[in-house]
């Protein structure tokens, strides 16, 4: 039976109330989706944390409700009989990480099924929505007898606001996992740059993605600061490369921060960035491209990074941005492959530029132990989905860790 918002009825009508079902939530489109259950009391509150069901917490605490997750698509298992008095309501929600809303989606499928078959769905697109970025899609509550209501509405303000209309705030969303070091992520964010939230979510994908999720590397970043990036870093461009490397440095690096160094006609080390001062790390580039000059020379920062990390322990995953090519190209090959001796890899991107010359053959660079180098180049760094940019940022890195690791480098 296909269902509209507003629908209502008994649920014994449509399956069999007391025995195991199935909810899933299916979005098709460009974006990243996430998909929540809310428990809630008699006072639609959500009284227990432990029964918000979600990827970072994927059963309530007796298995009541059990989420198993796909791409695009969460299914929840769900016992009524087995839940406690206490929860009244199960409120089943959708959200869109990112610039995103529910109005761009293609469609979302939600449907309840049991013993395989689909006995009821809601189907909605984009056209049912403008521009919320979470919705409530159905609710199954108790009243008298278990009941289920088509809901489809939303909210502009994401998860958050999802949260604070069941009385919880976003950090309980956040609840530890077996591996509180790695998927407490969002919850880090949350407490120290709360404004980057929305870009764990993606990075976890990414992450999954090339099982990069319990590693431990450092982290770096190099800047080119030579005169054509004025209108870059004008456009507050560089500083939104620095907000989304700090995620990845709180998952990867122990410290939780990452290096970043400048290089112009020479090269500048930075203060360590943090989640604590990163909304600053590009304050002062002006001052500092007067100070280096206008020209782009890679090699000193190359250098650099190589002293740095040549003992090092750990793998250092190193990103550079550019918008063009360096000069002293034969000296910058030559560290490229003096550093594939050395525990460290080495992701370039170019912004915005076009002919980035030696950085455009590292595929096939010869004279190196291992391969330790990538590059893409993007028109506009802001224009790419930030799961498609995080998983390009890392396609490589998960390769060069398995030859190192063969080789004995790490």
């Amino acid at each position: 039976m296909d269902i509209q918002r507003g629908f209502r009825d008994k649920l014994d009508n449509i399956i069999s109330a007391s025995s195991l079902f199935e909810v899933e939530i299916t979005f098709t489109g460009a974006g990243v989706y996430d998909s929540s259950c809310f428990g809630v009391d008699a006072n639609d509150k959500l009284s227990d944390d432990r029964y918000m069901v979600f990827f970072n917490q994927t059963s309530s605490p007796n298995k009541e409700v059990v989420l198993t997750q796909g791409a695009n698509t969460s299914k929840y298992a769900v016992n009524l009989a087995a839940l406690p008095q206490t929860i009244q309501k199960l409120v089943f929600t959708g959200s869109i990480d990112g610039d995103g809303t529910m109005g761009q989606i293609n469609s979302c499928v939600v449907s309840i099924k049991q013993n395989g078959q689909e006995k009821l769905a809601l189907r909605l697109s984009g056209k049912d929505f403008q521009s919320e970025k979470a919705i409530i899609a159905i609710e199954i509550y108790k009243k008298d007898v278990w009941r289920v209501a088509a809901i489809a509405s939303g909210f502009n303000g994401g998860l958050a606001d999802l949260l604070k209309n069941y009385g919880g705030e976003e950090a309980a969303a956040n609840t530890p996992s077996p591996k509180p070091d790695k998927v407490s992520l969002e919850k880090r964010l949350e407490k120290e740059a709360p404004q980057l939230v929305s870009l764990a979510k993606p990075l976890k994908v990414s992450l999954e993605k090339h099982k990069l999720t319990d590693v431990v590397a450092q982290v770096a970043l190099l800047i080119d600061i030579s005169g054509s990036m004025t209108s870059t870093f004008k456009r507050g461009t560089v500083q939104r490369v620095i907000d989304k490397i700090v995620p990845l440095a709180l998952q990867f690096d122990d410290n939780g921060e990452f290096e970043l160094w400048y290089f112009g006609a020479g090269c500048k080390r930075m203060p360590p960035v943090t989640a604590n001062n990163y909304s600053k790390a590009a304050d002062d580039w002006k001052s500092i491209m007067d100070r280096l000059g206008g020209g782009t020379n890679l090699a000193p920062a190359l250098d650099d990074v190589i002293d740095e990390y040549r003992g090092g322990k750990l793998p250092a995953y190193v990103l550079c941005i550019t918008d063009g090519a360096t000069s002293s190209e034969g000296k910058v090959k030559k560290l490229i492959a003096k550093a594939s001796e050395y525990p460290i890899f080495w992701q370039f991107i170019g912004i915005g530029g076009s002919g980035y010359g030696v950085l455009e053959d590292l595929d096939t660079m010869a004279g190196r132990k291992v391969d330790n180098a990538n590059f893409f180049a993007l028109d506009d760094i802001d224009r790419i989905d930030n799961t498609e940019l995080y998983s390009r940022m890392l396609a490589e890195f998960p390769i060069w860790l398995k030859e190192a690791k063969r080789l004995g480098m790490i």
